[in-house]
């Protein structure tokens, strides 16, 4: 709004005694100030809040030294859609027992009682899906499994 200032001798002329002179419109920067640093605190302290999700151990690429103790496998193979058996042992696909998912939790419990590094080694065929991958990885972490790995054919392999 512009400001009236008395008028002047040398101003009076036309006025009719008053004058108006204008000034420049400035924005206040000191509230929208304040409230960009409350809303950045209150995102610092509730962004590590909300964040969820499964742990996840990338692998490092280094040369490693070769493993100690029996490895547990664990396979999940096409069929797990009709009957839910899927096949655990120590690898070798002879001697792999097909054990139902229902008695998966029982038997890695047995297995991994005595273990020191409680480590299974889960794989499965190319069109398992995820959801069914997930329902043998949550057996296998209420057996009390510290970590599972998950097994991959190089490129090319076959």
């Amino acid at each position: 709004m512009p400001k009236l200032q008395p008028a002047t001798a040398s101003a009076g002329r036309g006025n009719r005694g008053r004058r108006v002179s204008t000034s420049l419109a400035e924005i206040n920067v000191v509230p929208l100030v304040d409230v960009m640093l409350v809303l950045l605190i209150i995102f610092m302290i509730t962004a590590p809040m909300i964040q969820r999700g499964a742990e996840v151990k990338l692998p490092v690429a280094t040369k490693t030294n070769q493993m100690a103790g029996e490895r547990v496998f664990v396979t999940i193979p096409v069929s797990y859609r009709q009957n839910h058996f899927v096949y655990f042992g120590n690898g070798k696909s002879t001697h792999d027992d097909p054990v139902k998912i229902d008695v998966l939790q029982e038997r890695i419990r047995q297995k991994m009682e005595n273990a020191a590094e409680k480590k299974v080694y889960l794989r499965g065929d190319r069109d398992v899906t995820y959801q069914e991958l997930m329902e043998v990885m949550d057996r296998l972490k209420a057996a009390g499994v510290s970590d599972v790995g998950m097994i991959a054919d190089l490129p090319g392999a076959k």
